[in-house]
C-alpha cells in the first residue's frame, strides 16, 4: 500500500504534461485557424521557446514530461493564439535568414519569401551583377531586410528608411542585437525630399502592396495584428510605392545601379511596364518557392 506522500507523489506523476500532450491540445483548439502543418510549426516553436528544447529532441522524445510552469506559459500561449494573434507577437520575436529579430505590432513579421529576395540581391553581388557601394532599403519595418544584407556585406554601407518612429525603434534594436550599424531614417517615400538622401548602388524594398481585394483573401491573423500602413494600398492605385520608389531610384541611384523589389504577384507585367515607361532596363521577373511571380531586379 501507498502512504499518502506516495500517492499525492503518483497522482502529481500522472498528471503531468507531456510534449505529446501539448501537441494534442495545440491541434485541437487551433484546427479552425490553421491547417495541421502550420498547428504542429506553432506548437514546435513554442515548446522550444517555453521549454529551452531543441526541435530535435522534441520530435524525437514526444513522452517528455514538462514542468508545471512550462505547462503554464505553454497554455497561456494556447489561449491568445486562439484570438487568431500570429505565435510571433506572442512571443515577441522571429527568425529571418538566420539572424534573431525583435518584433512587436509596429512591425510586419518577416516572410520567407523576402528572405529569397535577399538571397537573390546577395547571389547578385556575388556574381559581380550589381555594383558594389551602398544600399538603401524602403520600408524597414523591423529592419530583417537591411540588417541581413549588412551582417552579410560588412563592407557596404547600409541604410533604411520607413514612416513608422515605432518601426525604427524596433529596428534600431535588431541592428543593436545582431551587432551591425544601419543608417535608420525616418522619412515618407511618398513626399520625400531629394536633398535628405545621399546616391546609392542598390535600393531594396518591400513596400505595401496588398489591395482591399487581397484582404478578404487574407487570414485575420494578418489582417487584425499585423500594421495596416504597411500592407494596404488603394484598389484603384496598386502601385502606388512602386511607382515613388521607382522616380526615387531614378534620382537617388547612381548611374548602373540596381533596383530590387517584392511584388504582389498578381502585378507583375503592371510593374514591369511601370519600369519600362521610366527606362529601367535589364529588368528581371522571379518566382518565390511557391511558383509565384515575387521579385523584380531592374537596372538604371
Amino acid at each position: 500500500m501507498l502512504n499518502h506522500a506516495a500517492k499525492v507523489a503518483f497522482m502529481l506523476l500522472c498528471c503531468m504534461k507531456t510534449i505529446k500532450d501539448v501537441f494534442a491540445d495545440y491541434k485541437k483548439e487551433l484546427q479552425p485557424l490553421y491547417d495541421i502543418n502550420e498547428i504542429e510549426a506553432i506548437t514546435l516553436l513554442v515548446i522550444s521557446e517555453i521549454a529551452d528544447l531543441s526541435k530535435a529532441k522534441i520530435k524525437a522524445f514526444p513522452e517528455t514530461e514538462i514542468k508545471d510552469e512550462v505547462a503554464g506559459k505553454v497554455d497561456n500561449i494556447l489561449a491568445e493564439l486562439k484570438t487568431g494573434k500570429p505565435v510571433q507577437y506572442i512571443l515577441g520575436k522571429t527568425e529571418f535568414y538566420g539572424l534573431p529579430f525583435y518584433i512587436n505590432s509596429a512591425v510586419l513579421i518577416p516572410r520567407p519569401e523576402t528572405e529569397e529576395l535577399v538571397e537573390w540581391l546577395l547571389q547578385s553581388i556575388a556574381d559581380k551583377k550589381v555594383p558594389v557601394g551602398s544600399i538603401l532599403d524602403i520600408g524597414t519595418g523591423s529592419g530583417c531586410i537591411a540588417i541581413s544584407l549588412k551582417k552579410n556585406l560588412s563592407g557596404f554601407e547600409v541604410s533604411a528608411i520607413d514612416i513608422s518612429s515605432d518601426a525604427l525603434d524596433i529596428a534600431r534594436i535588431n541592428a543593436k542585437l545582431n551587432q551591425v550599424e544601419v543608417n535608420f531614417i525616418q522619412q515618407d517615400i511618398l513626399s520625400y525630399s531629394e536633398s535628405e538622401v545621399p546616391k546609392f548602388s542598390i535600393i531594396i524594398s518591400n513596400p505595401p502592396y496588398v489591395t482591399l481585394h487581397d484582404k478578404t483573401q487574407m487570414h485575420s491573423n494578418v489582417t487584425d495584428f499585423e500594421p495596416h500602413t504597411a500592407l494596404f494600398v488603394p484598389e484603384n492605385d496598386p502601385l502606388i510605392f512602386y511607382k515613388a520608389i521607382a522616380d526615387f531610384a531614378l534620382i537617388n541611384l547612381h548611374p548602373g545601379g540596381v533596383l530590387f523589389f517584392e511584388i504582389n504577384e498578381s502585378y507583375g507585367e503592371e510593374t514591369i511596364n511601370m519600369l519600362k515607361d521610366k527606362s529601367f532596363k535589364n529588368i528581371e521577373l522571379r518566382k518565390d518557392m511557391s511558383g509565384r511571380d515575387r521579385m523584380i531586379k531592374a537596372d538604371h
